[in-house]
């Protein structure tokens, strides 16, 4: 939960040093065990230096149930590349390198980043050749080292969790599953079926890159310090956009027209996207569409074969 993309605090258990209670994994084929509970958050923070902040919404999971619980859902496999976001002080970071193969990790935070490594090989030191660090604002990484990652897990910034989770979608093709844990209501949106009342840009995007549906909720007080808002799960399966002669930006576009009048029929909503309302209703016409419907009722399968048939600008 990070007023930016690189650092969320979802970690929030490693620290500097190898101390008692630390290492807590039970193996690259097993379930991590003794994680750090909340005095050794507050501790390990303190040793950095690092309070919690504000302005970056960073809230760190101080219930080592709570990252069990994550490594689980995410379905890690012991040959997965996965990639971190937000890694914060670690907990989770250590916990996935205890079932993947190689955790590539994405920190906006300088002196969290600086400090992670560190960490990493004070606890895990067998394991350390396994990860790496990338000091980044999620939003700007085009390109990771290594082996590309198979799996996504993420504490998403409230802020900004639809446009990372697009991004790296985009961007990382390779990245066939994922599980983030973002604002409860930013998951409700995001796995949302054509029709419910919270269904809208981030369902349709998210779709057309992959199934998402929530894997659990997440409550307060397993942060440090705890949030105003409650959390939730989203599991994605990467599949296949809908089959279409009209590419993402295409597509996208028609989706970003319908919602920004969501209350409109589509003859109306999509007038400045068709030219005209007229054009509009052929556009809907054509790609069996309802020029009566609102954008909340279409899949990402109607929408893609409304930007097949969008008109042409007038020459000229």
């Amino acid at each position: 939960m990070s007023g930016r993309s690189g650092t969320s605090g979802t970690s929030g258990t490693s620290g500097v040093s190898g101390r008692s209670g630390v290492s807590g994994t039970s193996g690259v084929s097993g379930e991590p065990t003794a994680l750090l509970g909340p005095a050794e958050v507050r501790e390990l923070a303190g040793a950095l230096g690092v309070r919690p902040s504000k302005q970056r919404g960073q809230n760190f999971v101080i219930d080592a149930n709570t990252v069990r619980r994550i490594v689980r859902a995410a379905a890690v496999d012991a040959g997965d590349t996965v990639l971190e976001i937000g890694p914060g002080l670690g907990s989770l970071t250590l916990a996935l390198l205890s079932v993947a193969d190689r955790v590539v990790a994405v920190e906006i935070d300088d002196t969290l980043a600086a400090a992670l490594p560190a960490t990493v090989a004070a606890r895990l030191p067998e394991r350390v050749d396994r990860f790496q660090l990338v000091h980044a604002d999620a939003l700007d990484v085009t390109e990771l080292p290594g082996t590309p990652p198979a799996a996504l897990v993420a504490n998403l910034p409230y802020n900004v969790a639809v446009p990372v989770l697009l991004h790296l979608l985009a961007t990382f093709p390779s990245l066939e599953r994922g599980l983030v844990m973002v604002q409860s209501e930013v998951a409700d949106r995001l796995c949302a079926p054509p029709g419910s009342k919270v269904y809208g840009v981030p369902s349709v995007k998210t779709a057309w890159y992959a199934e998402a549906r929530r894997a659990g909720a997440i409550g307060r007080t397993v942060f440090w310090p705890a949030p105003r808002v409650d959390s939730g799960l989203v599991a994605l399966a990467r599949r296949e956009p809908p089959s279409s002669t009209a590419g993402r930006e295409e597509v996208f576009a028609v989706v970003d027209a319908a919602f920004a009048q969501r209350r409109k029929t589509l003859r109306a909503a999509l007038a400045g996207w068709a030219g005209s309302p007229a054009a509009a209703e052929a556009a809907c016409r054509a790609a069996g569409v309802d020029p009566a419907a609102r954008g909340e009722s279409l899949t990402v399968a109607d929408y893609a074969r409304l930007a097949e048939h969008r008109p042409p600008p007038p020459a000229g």
